[in-house]
């Protein structure tokens, strides 16, 4: 499997379709976070942007090699662990960035009266919560569940909006518990949100990673 996240990786970076991505979560982080906003705002803020760079990311990955390469890489290592390797190289692209906005907004975001460490640890859960549950969506919207590259693109921007903003939604959830703590002053740790989201990722991962084995 190390070598074929490699593998997923270094076509990842060579293709540059991540450019266009993490260049629009830079300009949401750049133009949302502001110096002096409450902190926990600012995690949820730089957390909400992941739903859809995780599922773009995933699309991105899923779609990377022509079909004769992904067919020979299949053959060699097998269609469910060449299709898993892909949806983790998006999930670790995206929650890289995660960090990267979630550490832009520790450093911009008013921290008067909260802990340090634990804020930091209430953002990398939603950061979490959130880059898997953008994943979940790209996995379900994407080859092989679905197959038309518009269907696609259409399928997973419209279901990352309920996946921010319907309540049994882990990303939710965690944004949820965020805004909550902000008005509070009481740092949440969502928890509770992240498993839901690691069981979420899990079963989109594994139907996507059937269906592929399924039509190898």
């Amino acid at each position: 499997m190390t070598a074929l996240l490699r593998y997923q990786g270094a076509l990842l970076l060579r293709s540059q379709r991540w450019l266009a991505p993490f260049a629009l979560y830079a300009a949401f982080v750049a133009v949302g976070i502001r110096p002096g906003d409450p902190v926990l705002d600012s995690l949820g803020y730089a957390a909400a942007g992941l739903v859809p760079l995780a599922a773009w990311l995933v699309r991105i990955c899923v779609t990377n090699e022509p079909a004769p390469a992904r067919e020979v890489v299949a053959a060699a290592s097998g269609p469910v662990r060449v299709h898993a390797a892909a949806l983790l190289t998006a999930l670790t692209g995206a929650l890289l960035t995660g960090a990267a906005g979630a550490a832009v907004a520790l450093l911009l975001g008013d921290r008067a009266g909260l802990g340090p460490a634990r804020t930091a640890l209430a953002g990398g859960l939603a950061v979490a919560a959130c880059a898997l549950t953008g994943a979940a969506v790209g996995a379900l919207c994407s080859r092989p569940l679905v197959r038309r590259r518009g269907y696609g693109v259409l399928a997973a921007a419209l279901g990352s909006l309920p996946a921010l903003v319907l309540a049994p939604s882990p990303a939710n959830g965690a944004l949820s518990a965020l805004a909550t703590g902000a008005r509070s002053g009481v740092v949440p740790l969502p928890f509770t949100a992240l498993a839901g989201a690691l069981l979420l990722a899990g079963a989109a991962g594994t139907a996507a990673c059937l269906a592929a084995a399924r039509n190898a």
